[in-house]
């Protein structure tokens, strides 16, 4: 596998660095498996399409997007709770 250089500010790379020696890795395995963890947005989006497909196939209900929009703004205000505590 090749390797890039990505610039940051070092105190950024000094605390994933931190990090992944607390977990018993170097920076670039940390890396290299946060990036394997983590969903793009497309990725994400299909998994959430692939979900909806389910929940209409399972008991016939099909959120709409009104619904969607509700169901993603109460998430969205319950995580700043939870962040502000």
């Amino acid at each position: 596998m090749a390797d890039a250089n990505i610039r940051i500010p070092t105190d950024a790379r000094d605390r994933l660095a931190e990090i992944a020696a607390a977990e018993g890795l170097s920076l670039r395995a940390y890396l290299a498996r946060l990036a394997s963890t983590l969903l793009t947005p497309a990725e994400r989006a299909a998994r959430a399409e692939q979900a909806r497909a389910e929940l209409l196939k399972w008991n016939g209900y099909d959120l709409t997007e009104a619904e969607a929009a509700q169901v993603d703004a109460d998430l969205d205000r319950r995580l700043a709770e939870v962040r502000t505590r």
